[in-house]
């Protein structure tokens, strides 16, 4: 790894954007304790002074020049150290790797992101004792969460440089655990960092109040071309296999990468993209609907089984399992408690797992019914999944153009109302209907 941006596909932009800045935190670093050794440590004395926020603006501007923040050239403000960031951007982007990338870069003992220090080294392993991501593995993250997290979050940094929390799917926060992050974010601890990453700034994503104290860091889909290469650069994947993952993953380097590498990810695309020659009528249709809903239960059953059984056999262990002292049978029952309460938070995770699953599904899909759109329009652009274009084109001469476009929004409604809360089966049988429709 040349740096901590190099995994950060096609964000050229970003990436001077977020450098800016650690320069900025640097400096601010340098003028708030003059006397902070070489490998960050700080010399006595040397805590920053009282002013947080407003005085790592004011470096900034410092160190940039006025207005010069947010674009490379010096014709935007924006860019230089503040204490409150967003990534948004659609999936597959890298939001949560741009903050993992940004945390190093200002954790870094020798410039902005070497990616060799220990600074750097320990916060892209998740392991530095002064960053702390929070990965929400349910539907939501709670309030009792968050609180803990601001509260733990307002400690002195142990290295002497920033004490850094990265919240990814920070859309997924609870009302009430995002004023608990809002009451953090306008009163910020004099070196904390706030890292949230969404998929965009709309009130449905992340609340008003919390944007208009947060920096903005727009990313866009990278290029097929740009995720090849780093599929080829980073994992040693074949270029043509690099490349056939790359375009049918849609931009998203996590998915391009499953393709390439798991033969059971590409399996499971098959059967999606089969689904369209199954749809022969009614009784085809809830078929395709009930296959569809059991694929995904059995690769979220999967992910997550592993997972929950350590859980369980680390807290009935903690709690006195097996035990043959005196108070141990005792200890076990009243141990059912917290033994719910993990069952429900497993629930809630494999909930989440099940509906992740079913959403790739359904970007393949939409994928296959994009390209009939396109060739039915006769469009100049490249078919996503090269391997079912015959398929597609059969469709698009079949459907027209209307008709390509009426299953492209059945698939993209079907997203939405799962998103929504509606029930995957419901919302997929739904589809299921309107495709053999038409």
């Amino acid at each position: 790894m040349t740096d901590v941006f190099a995994d950060l596909v096609g964000q050229d932009e970003a990436v001077v954007t977020l450098r800016r800045a650690a320069a900025s935190a640097a400096a601010l670093l340098r003028a708030a304790a003059p006397a902070v050794s070489r490998t960050g440590a700080p010399a006595a004395g040397g805590a920053e002074p009282d002013g947080g926020h407003d005085d790592r603006d004011a470096l900034a501007e410092q160190v940039d020049g006025p207005g010069a923040a947010g674009d490379p050239a010096g014709a935007a403000p924006g860019a230089g150290m503040t204490h409150a960031w967003i990534f948004t951007g659609p999936p597959g982007s890298g939001r949560s790797v741009a903050a993992r990338a940004f945390a190093a870069a200002l954790q870094c003992v020798h410039g902005t992101g070497c990616g060799h220090c220990p600074g750097c080294h320990t916060t892209l392993a998740g392991t530095h004792a002064d960053v702390r991501l929070v990965v929400p593995e349910g539907l939501s993250i709670g309030v009792n969460e968050m609180r803990a997290l601001v509260l733990r979050a307002a400690s002195t940094p142990s290295g002497g440089r920033w004490q850094i929390v990265i919240i990814e799917d920070a859309d997924r926060l609870t009302e009430a655990a995002g004023n608990a992050l809002l009451k953090a974010i306008e009163e910020p601890p004099p070196r904390t960092v706030f890292l949230l990453c969404a998929p965009s700034t709309h009130p449905d994503d992340i609340s008003v109040t919390i944007r208009s104290r947060c920096r903005i860091v727009p990313l866009r889909q990278p290029p097929a071309g740009a995720v090849a290469e780093v599929l080829v650069r980073r994992d040693g994947i074949a270029p043509d296999v690099a490349e056939w993952a790359a375009a049918a993953a849609q931009g998203h380097v996590g998915r391009a990468r499953r393709l390439a590498r798991d033969p059971e990810a590409r399996q499971r695309r098959d059967a999606v993209l089969a689904v369209p020659r199954r749809l022969t009528g009614v009784g085809a249709a809830f078929d395709a609907a009930s296959a569809l809903i059991e694929a995904a239960e059995a690769e979220a059953a999967a992910s997550v089984a592993e997972v929950d059984e350590a859980e369980r056999a680390a807290l009935q262990t903690a709690l006195g399992a097996g035990g043959t002292g005196r108070g141990a049978a005792g200890a076990m029952r009243g141990a059912a408690g917290q033994l719910k309460d993990l069952e429900k938070r497993q629930k809630s995770r494999a909930t989440r797992a099940q509906r992740d699953a079913l959403d790739r599904a359904l970007v393949d899909l939409a994928g296959f019914y994009r390209d009939a759109l396109t060739m039915a329009l006769r469009a100049p652009v490249a078919p996503v999944h090269t391997d079912t274009a015959a398929l597609a084109g059969a469709g698009a001469q079949k459907w027209d153009a209307d008709g390509a476009l009426r299953r492209l929004e059945a698939v993209l409604e079907c997203r939405a109302a799962i998103e929504a809360n509606v029930k995957p089966r419901i919302a997929v049988e739904a589809m299921m209907l309107a495709l053999w429709k038409g």
